[in-house]
């Protein structure tokens, strides 16, 4: 199998779109998301996208082989909420492995499809590791600043069954993301380590933090270069942004990361900023053109798009990147 470390070398990659953004299209009902098998399941269902592997996986097959034929070289697994804390909403927490390893199998399958049909182009995944709905460094109760809502273990404990599930199904790079809260990060790279250790294997890392507001800082506080400090005794492949902010307002925060870094670089930003009505109104042409700044300042070494992207704006961001060159990555851990 080729390796991604080779072909970071060669070519900026192009990452996936939005899974949410697509899977809204199918305009699922609960007895979708339920399938045969959940239709008498206590809880609602519907809104629980992940659960869409196990009852509708035609369906995010679909997606990953739109995203494929649009020009990635990596797709996420339909796995963003996929741990027991996250999956607590909806009283899955027994499903956890389950949603995971079949999440990361399907979107295997469609890969080795593409890399067989085309050899020079290897298509990867990347298993989706989501924030939670917690946070391990702030209270969620203003009375009670001590309060954590869960515990640093915890959250470890939930991250290693989500990331075993996620090898055991195929993923070739573990993808943490959405990083609000560089605590719940910590626990989750501390459980990848675990893992690594425990199997005596080596893991692609991707990390990919998300910047809240114009103060240019995550939510637990810390400014770009803070977070990239926080996380960098990791051998990783990438650190990055994604989400909270369209491409041209994330641009100065991968500035900073860009020229204080030594492993590869991604972005994966939303289309835009949401309108009153939370859709994402920028075309794949005004993405592209503001990725194009990134590429100019040689920035990046994987792109994608987030919330409001779909094909288009990955075939629109594929064409800008095949023009250019990566940004020299001088730490290859592999």
């Amino acid at each position: 199998m080729s390796n991604i470390y080779t072909e970071i070398q060669k070519r900026i990659l192009v990452l996936d779109g939005a899974m949410g953004t697509m899977l809204q299209e199918y305009k699922f009902t609960e007895e979708d998301f339920r399938g045969e098998r959940f239709k008498e399941y206590p809880t609602p269902l519907q809104g629980n996208n992940d659960l869409l592997s196990i009852t509708q996986p035609e369906a995010v097959k679909e997606v990953h082989r739109k995203y494929f034929a649009a020009g990635a070289d990596i797709v996420e697994t339909n796995t963003f909420s996929g741990t027991t804390i996250a999956m607590a909403d909806y009283q899955m927490e027994g499903l956890v492995y389950e949603l995971n390893y079949e999440s990361a199998k399907i979107a295997k399958e469609v890969a080795q499809e593409f890399t067989k049909k085309e050899p020079h182009k290897p298509r990867f995944v990347a298993g989706s590791i989501g924030p939670t709905n917690r946070t391990a460094s702030m209270s969620p109760d203003v009375n009670d600043p001590g309060y954590r809502a869960v515990t640093f273990n915890e959250l470890r404990i939930a991250y290693k069954q989500q990331t075993e599930a996620l090898l055991d199904g195929g993923a070739d790079i573990l993808l943490v993301e959405t990083v609000f809260d560089t605590l719940n990060a910590k626990a989750a790279l501390f459980a990848i380590e675990e893992v690594k250790s425990e199997r005596a294997i080596e893991i692609p890392i991707m990390i990919s933090g998300t910047i809240t507001d114009a103060s240019g800082r995550t939510l637990s506080g810390q400014t770009a270069e803070a977070f990239l400090i926080s996380i960098s005794h990791i051998p990783l492949l990438s650190v990055g942004f994604n989400c909270a902010l369209g491409a041209n307002l994330l641009q100065p925060h991968l500035e900073v990361i860009a020229s204080k870094t030594n492993f590869a670089t991604s972005a994966h930003p939303n289309a835009g900023l949401p309108n009153a009505f939370g859709e994402y109104d920028e075309t794949p042409e005004e993405t592209a053109s503001q990725i194009e700044e990134y590429l100019k300042k040689d920035l990046i070494n994987i792109i994608g798009g987030c919330c409001g992207t779909t094909p288009k704006h990955i075939t629109a961001i594929a064409k800008v990147a095949s023009k250019y060159k990566p940004r020299k990555v001088t730490n290859t851990n592999h």
